[in-house]
């Protein structure tokens, strides 16, 4: 098992951008595929992006173009770049790793609001 640690949410308004931080325990992180999934209010949990341990990343049609998925490998770090945010990505952000797909944070929390 992995500890995940989220921060980087709050409230923004309509338009703007956030930067979310998933800090992974262990010494095997390089080796981990990576995932970011949200969870909106009254809603089952979607994958919003992914980035494997070469670096190819893949994003919902949702966030393409808005989003950018990103980690630095020495500080055993995933990020999320959010930029034109929008109501709908209203949720609680969550970073997972493919290789234990039991393994969740307490996630973060994202409001898009004016």
């Amino acid at each position: 098992q992995v500890q995940l640690v989220e921060s980087g949410g709050g409230l923004v308004q309509p338009g703007g951008s956030l930067r979310l931080s998933c800090a992974v325990s262990g010494s095997m992180f390089s080796i981990y595929d990576m995932d970011w999934y949200r969870q909106a209010p009254g809603k089952q949990r979607e994958l919003v992006a992914g980035i494997t341990k070469r670096g190819s990343t893949n994003y919902a049609d949702s966030v393409k173009g808005r989003f950018t998925i990103s980690r630095d490998n020495a500080k055993k770090m995933v990020y999320l770049q959010m930029n034109s945010l929008k109501p709908e990505d209203t949720a609680v952000y969550y970073c997972a790793v493919r290789a234990f797909p039991d393994s969740w944070g307490q996630g973060t929390q994202v409001t898009v609001s004016s």
